[in-house]
């Protein structure tokens, strides 16, 4: 067993991990930006306080006679602090999903301090999108998730794998003093693989759920065992909505299964508004009585009514810790709140999926966060680095290949119930992972293509030393 292992560890090292190290890189990248993104977009962002601001629909109705009448709004966030400005975030055809055009106003003198397109629930400006869509699709779309999904389906088994393989080999008494360019490659490898394990594994759960093949069967799973995260109610019939998802801040398509209460940004940011959105919407009556119901954190987002019979919503969304993201329905006639959900009342998965989202993100423990992602992002690509070096200084010449090194091989020189059980493995990992799948059957025929040129040259070699062998005829 440990032979499969092994060939399987090294064929993820040499094959996947210039993926992983791609996302490791840019998830890194990622993460190190929120203060840059304050720095280089101050001048929308931040503003001077200068007495008592003004009304917010009164910023709102600045913000649309900036981007015109015929713009429909879709969310308002509210100056969060006393030097912040007001987002006012408005639909349009020409973005993609997951996008829309934001107007920044100055809440004390309703001057308009920017204007440009924000991503995802987080909002994350210019710099941090392109950053986003590099990590998560290569700047390639639906086709470019593919190498990303690719990443976090062998990254715990290359994890596990490795650990595994030095728990086999690992010296029982104390070692000498490690000398030479592999030994100390390869123990700076295993050493960064143990230290980094915990978050490996953690790193690859979280990114299948965001992927899209994976993802897909997750979010089936979730939502068969009822741990969807909860979303607030805006029909005033009380039909039963659709649980969220907490992912909608970090992806750029209508995606998988970790949500949150904006799935239909994350469905089509594009789509127009109803009639109901009227130009002059009730704005401050609505935040008055969210905040009177008990929404008390200071970044919260209003929503109109998507249609008659619907509610406004008031959602919290600061998810640093502790995470505010509880979130109130308010009646569009007398302004009472229709429904309600509070975090502290969520299931237990609801609330590990969306601090597992947060951290994945650098955003759950502030600066701390982001930190410890950043040495865990560096670490990894440091360790398959390590790995191609270790590769590099012991791989075989053309004359040394051995054409039963391959994962067939090594899988049927097991007891057949050992093969049974890593065939029923493998087939059900293919089948909820399909992109490991995918690359598992490439491995094999990869494998398969080397074991019969190998052959091909063994045999050609063998008939050239016949031919010149003692008593063949010159």
């Amino acid at each position: 067993m440990l032979n499969l292992v092994r060939r399987l560890h090294f064929y993820i090292g040499l094959f996947i991990a210039p993926f992983i190290f791609v996302a490791a890189l840019t998830g890194t990248l990622y993460v190190l930006t929120p203060q840059i993104e304050n720095i280089l977009y101050q001048d929308a962002l931040f503003t001077q306080p200068q007495g008592q601001a003004k009304p917010l629909a009164e910023q709102i109705a600045v913000a649309r006679h900036h981007t015109g009448p015929e713009t429909k709004i879709y969310a308002v966030r509210p100056a969060p602090g006393a030097t912040d400005t007001t987002r006012v975030q408005f639909v349009s055809a020409d973005l993609a999903a997951s996008e829309s055009r934001s107007v920044f106003v100055d809440p004390y003198t309703l001057a308009i301090k920017g204007d440009m397109v924000v991503y995802g629930t987080s909002g994350v400006l210019p710099l941090r999108t392109w950053l986003d869509k590099l990590h998560s699709s290569l700047l390639l779309g639906d086709m470019g998730r593919n190498y990303s999904e690719l990443a976090a389906s062998w990254l715990w088994v290359a994890a596990l794998g490795g650990v595994a393989l030095w728990l086999s080999s690992r010296p029982r008494r104390k070692a000498k003093r490690i000398t030479g360019r592999f030994a100390v490659s390869r123990h700076w490898h295993i050493t960064l693989g143990i230290l980094l394990l915990a978050g490996l594994l953690f790193f690859s759960a979280t990114g299948l759920t965001w992927s899209q093949w994976a993802g897909g069967n997750i979010d089936a799973m979730r939502a068969n065992l009822g741990w969807m995260t909860p979303q607030v109610h805006t029909n005033l019939h009380k039909t039963p909505a659709t649980p969220s998802d907490p992912h909608a801040g970090h992806h750029n398509t209508a995606m998988v299964g970790m949500a949150m209460p904006d799935m239909d940004m994350a469905t089509n940011a594009t789509q127009s508004p109803p009639s109901v959105n009227a130009a002059n919407g009730d704005w401050d009556k609505v935040l008055s009585a969210a905040r009177t119901a008990g929404i008390g954190a200071a970044r919260v987002e209003l929503r109109q009514p998507k249609g008659e019979g619907r509610a406004w919503t008031v959602t919290e969304v600061d998810r640093s810790w502790p995470t505010h993201v509880d979130a109130v329905a308010v009646d569009p006639q007398n302004f009472a709140v229709t429904d309600h959900i509070w975090f502290d009342k969520f299931p237990l998965i609801a609330k590990l999926t969306r601090w597992g989202i947060d951290a994945h993100m650098g955003i759950l423990f502030g600066l701390a966060n982001q930190l410890i992602l950043a040495a865990f992002g560096i670490g990894l690509c440091l360790m398959i680095a390590l790995g191609y070096r270790m590769w590099w200084l012991r791989r075989p010449t053309a004359g040394q290949a051995n054409p039963v090194q391959t994962l067939l091989t090594t899988w049927l020189a097991l007891s057949l119930s050992a093969r049974l059980a890593t065939l029923l493995v493998a087939m059900a990992l293919g089948y909820c992972l399909p992109v490991m799948g995918a690359s598992l059957l490439a491995f094999v025929l990869v494998d398969l293509l080397r074991w019969r040129g190998q052959g091909r040259s063994n045999q050609g070699a063998r008939n050239q030393l016949a031919s010149i062998s003692p008593g063949t005829k010159k």
